[in-house]
C-alpha cells in the first residue's frame, strides 16, 4: 500500500465517523409498541366516556324506576321484560298470543284460504286490538303493559281428545296474575281464564273491562256482497238475538241488559266472545271504511265480572257453518242469516240437513244443487198438480166468466156476486190454483237467504263458474250498466230466459190478461238485474227449478186434458143445482151487498 492509498483510507473512515456521530437518527420504536400505546390511550378515553354514560344511564334508570313505581306500585317489576309470540294450535286453527299482555294477536284458519289463495288470517296485530283493564289502587291497569312468562302442556281428556293448555304468569312473591288458554283438537273454541292470585289490597275493581276493535279483513272477492252479509251480532242472557244493521253509516248501541255473547261476523267467518256467566255494560259500534281491504270496522266495550279474583270466557274463531255454530252455545247459529221466520224453518230443518247428507256422497256442489231441486220438486209435486188443475178449471170456465163480464161489467159488486154463484155451481174455487203456489213460496224464498250464506259453496267450481258462492263472470263488459254491473253472469241469464219461457207457457194455462199477464215477463228481467251480482249457486238453483217445473207441467198436460176437466165441471154443475148456499157464502154475499150500498150512498 503506498502513501496515497493510506491517506485515502484514513479520510474515508473519518467521514463515516463524523456522519455517524452528527446525522444518524435515534433508534426506531417498533410498530407494535406504537399501536399498543394508541390503544392504551383509546381505552383510557373510552373508560372515561363509559363512566360518564353509566352515571347518566344510572340517573335515567333511577328516574324511570321511580316513575314506573309511582304508576304501577308493587306491579312495577312486571312491566319490564321481552315480548315473544307464543303459538297455540290444533288441526283447524293457529292462534298467536303475545307474552306482553297475554292477548291474542293473530288467528289463522288452516282449512280455508282467502279469495286470492293466501292463508286466511281472521285478524292480525295490525287489524285487531284488545285492551283488558282492571282497577288498582294506583289507577287503571292495562294488562298490555305487563310481561308474562309462559308454559305449555298437552294432555288428553276422558274422550281421548288432545288438549293444549298455555299458561301465562306474571308477578312476584307477593302475588301473581295468571292467564290460561285452552284449545282442544277439532275445535274452533279457545277457552280463556283470568285469575288474580293474592295481591291483597292492590286491585280495587270487581270487573275486567275489555275494549276490542277489529278492522274486519276482506276474505272474499265480492266486497259489496261481503259488506251486505257482515254484521255485529249479540245475544242477551234473556234469549234475545239482535245486531247492528248492514248500512254503511256509523252505528252505535248501548245494550241495556246483560249479554251472553258478542260476535264480529262477516259473510263466512266469525270472531266472537262468549261469556261463562254474562257480559255487562256492553256497547257496540260499527262503521264502513273507505279502504277496500277492510269489510267493516267493528268494536265493543264490555265488563267481565270477577268472582274471587277470577273470570272466564270463550273465544270462537271459525267458519259460519250452521251445524258447527249450533253446538257452540245458545243462539250462536243465528250468526248465519237463514231468513225471516216464515222461511227460516225451510233452511234450518230441511236444506241444511239435505246438504250435509248429500255431501257424504257427492263432492260436486253443482250436482248437489240439482239433486236438491229434484227432491224438493218431488216433495211439492202434489201441490204443483193441484195448482195446475185449479188453473185448468178456471181456464175451461172462462166463457161463462166472459158472459158475466158482458152482462154485469159496469156493476163490480154484482159481477163479484154472480161470479161467486158461478164458482159454487161449477164446484170451482178461484184460489185453487193460487193456494198451492203460495204454499210453495217459503221454499222459493228460503234459497234467497241460504245460498249467499252457504260456506259449503265457497271456492267450489262448477262448469264455467269458478266459485259458486259469488257471481260467475261469463264475460266482462267494457262499460258499467247501472244496477247491473260490468259483467254478465251466464247462470243469471239462463235463469231469466227460462223464467220468461215458463211464464209464456203458464199464461196458456191461466186466464190472466192485461197487466197481470205482462207482469210475468217484467219480473224475470227485474231479477236479472238484481241477481247478476249474487252467488252463482243461487241463479243456478232457480234455473234448474224453472226447468224442472216446466217439465212437470208439460208431463201433467199429457195426462190431463181440458175435455176431462170440462166433464168434471159439468158433473159438479148437475150436483149443485139445488145446493144451498153455505154460511160462509151467505156472509160473504151479505158483506158485498153492504159494501155496495155504502158505496152508493
Amino acid at each position: 500500500m503506498d502513501r496515497n492509498q493510506a491517506t485515502g483510507l484514513i479520510l474515508f473512515a473519518a467521514v463515516i465517523l463524523v456522519y455517524s456521530f452528527f446525522f444518524a437518527s435515534a433508534p426506531e420504536i417498533p410498530e407494535v409498541e406504537t399501536a399498543t400505546t394508541t390503544q392504551t390511550e383509546s381505552v383510557q378515553s373510552n373508560a372515561a366516556n363509559q363512566s360518564t354514560l353509566t352515571e347518566t344511564n344510572s340517573d335515567n334508570d333511577s328516574t324511570m324506576d321511580a316513575a314506573r313505581l309511582a304508576k304501577y306500585g308493587v306491579l312495577a317489576s312486571m312491566t319490564v321484560g321481552e315480548e315473544k309470540d307464543l303459538t297455540l294450535e290444533n288441526d283447524l286453527i293457529q292462534v298467536k298470543i303475545s307474552s306482553k299482555g297475554a292477548q291474542v294477536n293473530e288467528v289463522i284458519l288452516k282449512e280455508y284460504k282467502s279469495w286470492n289463495m293466501e292463508p286466511l288470517e281472521l285478524f292480525n296485530e295490525e287489524s285487531s286490538k284488545m285492551d283488558f283493564i282492571i282497577e288498582s289502587k294506583n289507577g287503571p291497569l292495562d294488562l298490555n303493559d305487563l310481561y308474562f312468562t309462559s308454559s305449555i302442556e298437552s294432555n288428553e281428556n276422558e274422550e281421548g281428545v288432545k288438549i293444549q293448555t298455555l299458561t301465562l304468569k306474571s308477578g312476584s312473591e307477593s302475588g301473581q296474575i295468571i292467564q290460561t288458554y285452552t284449545l282442544a283438537d277439532g275445535s274452533y273454541e279457545v277457552k280463556k281464564s283470568f285469575e288474580i292470585d293474592r295481591y291483597p289490597g292492590v286491585f280495587t275493581g270487581n270487573a275486567l273491562a275489555l275494549t276490542w276493535e277489529d278492522q274486519v279483513i276482506a276474505q272474499e272477492m265480492n266486497l259489496a256482497e261481503s259488506r251486505r252479509q257482515s254484521r255485529l251480532n249479540y245475544y242477551t242472557t234473556s234469549g234475545s238475538f239482535d245486531n247492528l244493521g248492514a248500512g254503511d253509516d256509523l252505528e252505535q248501541e248501548t245494550i241495556a241488559e246483560p249479554v251472553k255473547w258478542v260476535s264480529f261476523s262477516q259473510r263466512f267467518f266469525t270472531a266472537a266472545m262468549i261469556a261463562d256467566t254474562d257480559f255487562q255494560n256492553v256497547s257496540i259500534t260499527q262503521s264502513t271504511p273507505a279502504d277496500s281491504s277492510i269489510v267493516r270496522t267493528m268494536a265493543t266495550s264490555l265488563s267481565i265480572p270477577l268472582q274471587d279474583g277470577k273470570a272466564g270466557f270463550t273465544y270462537y274463531f271459525g267458519p259460519d257453518k250452521y251445524k258447527t255454530l249450533k253446538k257452540v252455545t245458545d243462539g250462536f247459529e243465528d250468526n248465519v242469516d237463514m231468513g225471516y221466520f216464515f222461511v227460516s224453518w225451510v233452511n234450518k230443518y230441511i236444506i241444511v240437513n239435505l246438504f250435509a247428507f248429500l255431501e257424504k256422497f257427492f263432492t260436486n256442489y253443482g250436482v248437489i244443487i240439482v239433486i236438491i231441486v229434484f227432491l224438493i220438486k218431488l216433495a211439492l209435486f202434489p201441490l204443483t198438480y193441484k195448482s195446475y188443475i185449479g188453473m185448468a178449471k178456471m181456464r175451461v170456465i172462462k166463457p161463462e166468466i166472459d158472459e158475466l163480464k158482458e152482462k154485469y161489467g159496469d156493476d163490480a159488486t154484482k159481477m163479484q156476486q154472480e161470479q161467486m154463484k158461478l164458482f159454487s155451481k161449477l164446484g170451482v174455487s178461484p184460489i185453487s190454483g193460487c193456494l198451492p203456489m203460495v204454499l210453495q213460496m217459503p221454499f222459493l224464498f228460503a234459497m234467497f237467504f241460504f245460498f249467499p250464506n252457504a260456506i259449503e259453496l265457497r271456492q267450489e267450481s262448477f262448469l264455467w263458474a269458478t266459485d259458486l258462492s259469488t257471481y260467475d263472470t261469463f264475460f266482462n263488459l267494457p262499460f258499467t250498466i247501472p244496477f247491473y254491473g260490468s259483467h254478465v253472469s251466464m247462470f243469471t241469464l239462463l235463469m231469466t230466459v227460462s223464467q220468461i219461457i215458463y211464464t209464456h207457457f203458464n199464461n196458456q194455462l191461466t186466464t190472466a190478461t192485461g197487466p197481470m199477464k205482462n207482469l210475468g215477463y217484467i219480473m224475470p228481467v227485474m231479477f236479472m238485474f238484481i241477481l247478476n251480482s249474487y252467488p252463482a249457486g243461487l241463479s243456478f238453483y232457480y234455473f234448474v227449478s224453472n226447468m224442472v217445473t216446466f217439465g212437470q207441467q208439460a208431463m201433467i198436460k199429457l195426462f190431463v186434458d181440458d175435455e176431462k176437466i170440462r166433464a168434471k165441471v159439468e158433473e159438479s154443475k148437475l150436483k149443485n143445482v139445488d145446493k144451498k148456499k153455505s154460511k160462509f157464502q151467505q156472509k160473504l154475499e151479505n158483506a158485498m151487498k153492504a159494501a155496495d150500498n155504502t158505496r152508493k150512498k
